[in-house]
């Protein structure tokens, strides 16, 4: 689980459009192959879900009105919590950089990531604690990430935190 932190002085990072009028070509194979990853009900995001309804944990998922609208939310407790993408978010991104089409990939990656400490400082802003997974950490150690979850439940039942109004 990562908390990332946002400066409001960063510049906005400009992705380059993804077009063949701008020097990219997509194979009919590769405009496939993107056609099927998912944004929503992932692998990774299904499992926590699933984790987390057996222990009688209930959630929302999506929510349009939250900024980065959070994989899944447990309001009780003011909680929102992602399920990132690898590859999507960057993570060990110093060393897993794309080997191709690096003029778009890297831009559209690394807006990913300042996209994702502007969140987290929005919801921090509006009373929620994120928490971060990466998708390897869900799929691999599925019950140390649902262990960190009960564990900040649990402390935040000693504590009266405000429903959202």
């Amino acid at each position: 689980m990562s908390v990332k932190n946002y400066t409001a002085e960063e510049e906005i990072i400009k992705i380059p459009r993804f077009e063949e009028s701008a020097g990219f070509y997509t194979t009919k194979q590769r405009s496939k192959t993107m056609a099927k990853i998912r944004g929503k009900n992932s692998v990774p995001e299904m499992m926590l879900r699933k984790a987390l309804w057996a222990r009688n944990i209930r959630f929302r998922i999506h929510r349009k009105d939250l900024p980065g609208k959070p994989d899944l939310v447990i309001d009780k407790y003011r909680l929102a919590i992602f399920v990132d993408g690898d590859f999507w978010h960057g993570y060990d991104w110093a060393k897993r950089k794309p080997k191709s089409n690096l003029g778009f990939w890297i831009p559209k990656i690394e807006r990913n990531m300042q996209r994702d400490r502007f969140v987290n400082r929005s919801l921090s802003d509006i009373g929620y604690t994120v928490m971060r997974f990466w998708e390897h950490d869900v799929k691999s150690n599925l019950s140390v990430c649902l262990n960190q979850i009960m564990l900040y439940i649990e402390a935040a039942k000693n504590h009266v935190i405000p429903a959202k109004e």
